[in-house]
């Protein structure tokens, strides 16, 4: 085996030696306690958003605009086989895949589950969608009390806030609002862009 400027041969393979680090011990030592300090930032940051005073999702924030007159409307009670079913042709035929639009039958079911039961209304589930995305809005006559329903991952022992959870996950955007009057949900999912001359 002979060796040429950190470079060695052993038969047909060539083996290069690791470059030196570019930096020190200490320089080691500086990046982790920047890192750290980072972190307890972002801690405080969290720590004093979660304990401020509580806001509803609807503080602040107006309603969206209603949905056009020509949305597809459907009344539900406990029939989520229904609602899945509606969803589905819905969501293909504005264009999904069909692997994003089994992800918009899971995220209607899920928050329409909620609805059958949590809520001691019916729901009304609304679908329509344009050249770029397809809205779905759940509504009913319950109230999500936890502004951040959803949004905060939960652990693994949790009862329950796993189905929010994944709906904001498979969604490209999810809007609630929820006071005294009910509760609605809209699902957003962008639709694939048309490629010129198709």
């Amino acid at each position: 085996m002979r060796a040429l400027s950190g470079i060695a041969r052993i038969g047909n393979l060539t083996t290069q030696a690791p470059a030196e680090r570019p930096f020190s011990a200490s320089g080691v030592s500086l990046l982790l306690m920047v890192w750290e300090a980072e972190i307890a930032q972002r801690a405080s940051a969290a720590h004093e958003a979660l304990t401020g005073p509580p806001r509803r999702p609807s503080d602040g924030v107006p309603l969206p605009p209603p949905p056009p007159p020509d949305a597809m409307s459907y009344r539900y009670t406990t029939d989520l086989a229904a609602v899945r079913a509606v969803v589905y042709r819905y969501a293909i035929a504005a264009g999904l895949p069909e692997s994003r639009a089994i992800d918009l039958v899971l995220a209607v079911s899920e928050v329409a589950a909620n609805t059958v039961r949590h809520a001691k209304s019916p729901g009304s589930l609304k679908i329509w969608y344009d050249s770029e995305e397809i809205i779905c809005q759940i509504q009913d006559d319950g109230v999500i009390a936890d502004p951040l329903a959803g949004r905060r991952q939960p652990s693994l022992e949790a009862r329950g806030g796993h189905g929010l959870w994944i709906v904001n996950q498979v969604c490209d955007e999810v809007e609630m609002r929820s006071d005294e009057t009910g509760t609605t949900i809209r699902l957003h999912m962008e639709l694939p862009r048309l490629k010129p001359g198709s």
